[in-house]
């Protein structure tokens, strides 16, 4: 579980103006700041952008060069993307501390008061004005856009309390702050953008241009430094809305983000990403990927909408879900998931995939075709090279082996019996993977085996009436 405590500033830090002059701290803006630690970490070699996977030659280069430009972004592309884990990985290129004015609203730092409080503040206490320090992970803002967003949610209003306490309309100190200016001395992020109203966008335009704020008939200029960065949707695809031009053509980059490339990227990005209460073997792990990847593919699924990562990592933990079960129902010892428990898991995903019209009602038919292919393809890249004449041999010979959700991996070891070449069969499919040995991991390889050499019509396989059991045999 990610701890999300801020935690506590060292003691040694400069707790005045004073002191913070006499330390010889250096004003630097937020863009400043992301430049100079990005440039520090790519001298390093050091990711800037941990956790987000497959987009080191494509997506990494264009953001690293906005955020030295000192741009503002918006990323475009599909769901599932990692568009939102891309944009709050930016808050770790900022510095670990950085002083503000204490009990400023905006965050103000010391040495550049903003508002008239933190003006009034400096001029009354001068050196002895107190400095608090915010830890980077409070620097950083985020809205989801949604249709009932107001000016006041994203920039300000009249506050009626500090009103009714005997302020006069015009007052600079009447004003509520909203989310972007309370981010000042950070990053602000927008999700969806193009959800917001046309006329909410407006309200930022000041800020990404002229880099201030306007409030209703307040005369305020109040010059904000923060980096503000926003995700949406292909315009196409979603039809609520749009980026209206004028701020389309404030922000500095448009980047387009995708979903990973390659195999190896989408197998990585489902094992960080999912909570797998059971062992996964990897090859179940690949079909899971390669699924997701089909399914991208297939014509019969709406391509603007896309299929989200969620849609990977929801199948695995939804695999793993079933060999939990299947151990809690038969007292198995370990759970570990086999590839007969994956047929259950299409119901489920059904609903995370967009379909074209003319597939109406047959969308479970279409995962489960993809899915067979994805379970073939995965067969052929290990197996496709490996010597499996004496299993086929035991099928014509007339044996069968029975499988099914509620079948443990002993009794799938105990009905193939000893056999020449298992190991082969595991290494092929597991390679080095700890607990290849493992009796449960065993049966998964043989069962991916025999369903491998089922899809390539070699072994016949037949559903058991009345159950979820099917029974492999000869071709």
């Amino acid at each position: 579980m990610t701890d999300h405590r801020v935690p506590d500033a060292p003691a040694d830090l400069p707790r005045t103006l004073g002191a913070l002059r006499s330390s010889g701290h250096e004003y630097s803006t937020v863009k400043d700041e992301l430049r100079a630690n990005l440039l520090a970490r790519l001298r390093a070699g050091v990711d800037p952008f941990p956790g987000v996977v497959g987009i080191e030659e494509t997506v990494r280069p264009q953001l690293e060069r906005a955020l030295l430009a000192g741009h503002d972004l918006v990323l475009l592309g599909e769901r599932g993307q990692g568009k939102t884990r891309l944009l709050r990985t930016l808050v770790g290129l900022l510095d670990e501390w950085t002083p503000v004015i204490e009990g400023s609203e905006l965050h103000e730092h010391p040495y550049e008061p903003v508002s008239v409080w933190a003006r009034r503040t400096v001029t009354q206490h001068g050196d002895d004005t107190p400095v608090a320090w915010m830890h980077r992970s409070e620097r950083y803002g985020e809205k989801l856009a949604t249709p009932d967003t107001s000016v006041g949610d994203l920039i300000g209003d009249v506050d009626p309390v500090k009103v009714a306490e005997g302020r006069t309309l015009g007052d600079p100190e009447t004003v509520h702050y909203g989310l972007v200016p309370r981010t000042n001395r950070g990053i602000f992020a927008i999700n969806e953008l193009p959800d917001l109203a046309e006329r909410i966008q407006v309200s930022l335009l000041n800020v990404l241009e002229e880099r201030d704020i306007q409030v209703r008939g307040y005369a305020l200029r109040l010059p904000l430094d923060l980096l503000l960065v926003a995700s949406a949707n292909p315009e196409d695809y979603t039809n609520r809305g749009r980026i209206i031009t004028p701020l389309k053509d404030r922000f500095g980059a448009e980047i387009r983000t995708h979903y990973p490339l390659r195999l190896a990227d989408e197998i990585t990005l489902v094992r960080q990403e999912a909570d797998l209460r059971a062992l996964v073997p990897a090859h179940l792990l690949e079909v899971v990927a390669r699924f997701t990847r089909l399914v991208r593919e297939s014509p019969a699924v709406d391509a603007r909408s896309g299929v989200s990562a969620r849609f990977a990592v929801a199948a695995a933990e939804s695999l793993a879900a079933g060999a939990l079960r299947r151990a809690a129902i038969t007292g198995e010892a370990t759970a570990v998931a086999r590839v007969g428990d994956l047929p259950a898991v299409v119901p489920t995903l059904r609903g995370k995939v967009e379909f074209e019209v003319s597939e109406e009602g047959r969308e479970e038919e279409v995962l489960g075709h993809l899915l067979r292919r994805a379970v073939a393809e995965t067969f052929r890249a290990h197996l496709g090279g490996v010597d499996l004449a004496a299993l086929i041999t035991r099928f014509d010979e007339g044996d069968t082996v029975e499988v099914g959700d509620l079948v443990t991996s002993e009794e799938v070891l105990s009905r193939v019996g000893a056999l020449e070449g298992l190991g082969r069969i595991v290494a092929a499919l597991e390679g080095d993977e700890s607990g290849a040995e493992s009796p449960g991991v065993v049966a998964s390889c043989i069962e991916t085996a025999l369903e491998g050499l089922y899809l390539t019509r070699r072994i016949s396989k037949d559903a058991v009436p009345g159950g979820s059991r099917s029974v492999y045999g000869g071709a």
